[in-house]
């Protein structure tokens, strides 16, 4: 059956439609240059922009790829916990500065081994931004198959390891995602931490090796489960492969 799509508030629709304004007014491209890049009829990006449609969560996702810019951020802003609203994230973060993170904000091509078969590999969408509401950068998943399992978090950045955390930490269940620093073309490479979903409600601790890659790296980025004959599967192979080859990340047998 045919799940209608998601419509955004009034609220949140005249806040992304203001925000393509300001994108477009920037980069002085026209409506028409955009509907193309995004796969939307010019129509369509025109109601919206006017007010007499309210977006939809596939077409927002559409301009977002689109423009390579976050269009919900108060989406990221309410999952995460408040903080005092200035410009240093709290010490339990890592006490960093926006200005001091800023090469961190990019949209990825997250990678990771597929939990239910072998030979797949698990492709979704991951935003890294900075949230002025919480004074931290916060990420969120999206264009996920599970859709459910969809998160967003927080982003710790402390000087002394010089790792990177992606923390879930919802009703005290935890899931961690420790990267490396990113490398000169912006790929960052390390270990998932989570819990498997199995039959009913069965939940099993598991960990992967794990990459970020800035979406501006691969020509036509695939999403979703990436079976072997996908186009794009040799390449998020071997990045996964670096993980471990380099190594960014040791797994230690039993």
């Amino acid at each position: 059956m045919h799940t209608p799509d998601k419509q955004l508030s009034d609220e949140q629709s005249r806040e992304i439609a203001e925000t393509i304004r300001e994108e477009l007014a920037k980069r002085r491209i026209s409506r028409q240059a955009l509907a193309e890049q995004a796969r939307l009829s010019l129509s369509t990006l025109e109601k919206v922009l006017g007010g007499r449609r309210p977006f939809t969560l596939a077409t927002t996702v559409r301009l977002e790829q689109a423009l390579g810019v976050s269009l919900r951020r108060n989406a990221v802003a309410a999952a995460v916990a408040p903080s005092s609203g200035n410009d240093v994230a709290p010490d339990s973060l890592g006490s960093y500065s926006h200005r001091a993170v800023t090469w961190l904000e990019d949209v990825y091509v997250t990678l990771r081994p597929s939990f239910g078969d072998k030979e797949a590999i698990f492709a979704y969408r991951t935003e890294i931004v900075w949230e002025p509401k919480v004074s931290s950068l916060v990420f969120r998943e999206g264009e996920r198959t599970d859709a459910a399992y969809e998160h967003a978090g927080e982003v710790a950045v402390p000087h002394q390891s010089g790792f990177i955390y992606l923390v879930i930490n919802k009703h005290g269940q935890h899931r961690v995602i420790t990267v490396s620093r990113p490398t000169v073309t912006g790929e960052m490479y390390g270990i998932i931490s989570t819990l498997r979903a199995g039959p009913g409600s069965q939940l099993t601790p598991i960990a992967a090796p794990i990459a970020f890659v800035p979406f501006r790296n691969v020509k036509t980025p695939t999403l979703g489960r990436i079976a072997p004959d996908n186009v794009n599967y040799a390449v998020y192979r071997d990045h996964l492969r670096r993980t471990v080859d380099e190594p960014f990340a040791l797994f230690l047998p039993a």
